[in-house]
């Protein structure tokens, strides 16, 4: 497993970290993933977390396991569309992460809480618009 509970905040402030430091051929910082961007993608992960939180069972129900599907379409399409987006799913494991959830109401729980994380951690570390 990529993530754990108790190791998921560490996880995403080392991956923001490591992203906040790169630097280009030149030797410049190359620029980070927006913030905007980053929470747009921490939005439509909230969504699912909201009904995930509410609900008791530890499977997800069809409807949600198809939202989670679809969440990662949207990571997918926009990795596509902007290199930083790219890397920054890439350098975080998103896509692994979300194959991780398996049907499995923690594991949701678990990656809404890192996408927090990470969002946090680039505010934290200087993230910009």
């Amino acid at each position: 497993m990529i993530l754990q509970n108790d190791t998921y905040v560490k996880k995403a402030e080392d991956v923001i970290t490591k992203l906040a430091s790169q630097t280009g051929r030149n030797g410049r910082p190359l620029p980070m993933v927006t913030t905007s961007k980053i929470r747009n993608l921490l939005s439509m992960t909230n969504e699912i977390y909201n009904e995930v939180r509410l609900s008791r069972d530890e499977k997800l129900d069809e409807d949600i396991r198809g939202r989670i599907n679809y969440l990662k379409i949207r990571f997918v399409y926009e990795s596509g569309r902007d290199g930083q987006v790219g890397d920054f799913v890439k350098q975080a494991q998103i896509l692994e992460c979300i194959d991780e959830i398996r049907g499995s109401r923690e594991h949701c729980m678990l990656f809404c809480r890192y996408m927090e994380a990470l969002v946090a951690y680039h505010k934290f570390l200087g993230g910009k618009d």
